[in-house]
């Protein structure tokens, strides 16, 4: 078997770079969201710029940190595991190289070759790495391309902080009169753009994320209005 193309290599990496661009797209539009409904739902109780901007200071902030810290803990775990399943790889190799070639030889196999080809195949990937052979083929793991927690941690507070950044502006920026209508108008506007881009990166169809996006994002700013009214007319 030979080593893989020049644009199978950058194939994968295009596939790496637009899943790291639609979790970004997917955490901006969280903090579009969440940070929405809490200057809203403030906004519904009072119009004075100080608390709006400490209300939504403090969402940016939670959140941003709650998504860091969640997707570090996520991300350890995954490459925790990848860590354990390629030692126990590293192990096999070395303790029954033949038992593996033939594990090797039936995979290659189940992906459609014969089984001379298989074997070939299998015998070629060994001698020049085995262990990134299994790596690739039995755990579909690349042990040089393993998940980074801190880099998916800093990529989650950073989209969520740029997220939530338009609606803490939109709701602090105009005057009393107009700072309501100009960040609903401008986070629907937001969530269109983000519901247009991540179906178009996952090769879908724009229309229906469009619409469940801006829907979602209306909805969630009208309840926490609505709450926010009713608690400020009960002056709590």
């Amino acid at each position: 078997m030979t080593e893989p193309t020049h644009q199978e290599n950058h194939g994968g990496a295009l596939a790496a770079r637009l899943n790291w661009l639609r979790a970004a797209v997917l955490g901006a539009n969280d903090g579009i969201v969440s940070t929405a409904g809490i200057v809203v739902g403030v906004a519904g109780a009072t119009d004075d710029r100080a608390a709006l901007l400490t209300a939504g200071l403090a969402g940016l902030l939670a959140g941003s940190m709650s998504m860091a810290a969640g997707e570090y803990v996520s991300v350890s775990t995954q490459r925790d595991s990848e860590l354990a399943a390629l030692a126990v790889e590293r192990r096999e190799l070395r303790e029954q190289p033949e038992a593996e070639l033939r594990e090797l030889t039936e995979l290659l196999r189940a992906r459609g070759l014969s089984r001379e080809v298989a074997r070939e195949a299998a015998e070629q990937l060994t001698a020049r790495d085995a262990l990134r052979a299994h790596a690739s083929v039995e755990l579909g793991i690349d042990p040089d391309e393993l998940t980074n927690p801190w880099h998916a941690a800093w990529a989650s507070f950073l989209a969520f902080t740029v997220g939530a950044l338009l609606p803490l502006l939109a709701i602090v920026l105009p005057s009393a009169h107009w700072r309501l209508l100009v960040t609903v108008v401008s986070v629907l506007a937001a969530l269109v753009i983000t519901g247009w881009t991540s179906a178009r990166l996952g090769a879908a169809a724009p229309r229906r994320a469009v619409l469940r996006n801006a829907l979602g994002g209306a909805l969630a700013m009208a309840v926490t209005y609505v709450a926010g009214s009713l608690l400020g007319a009960a002056g709590v």
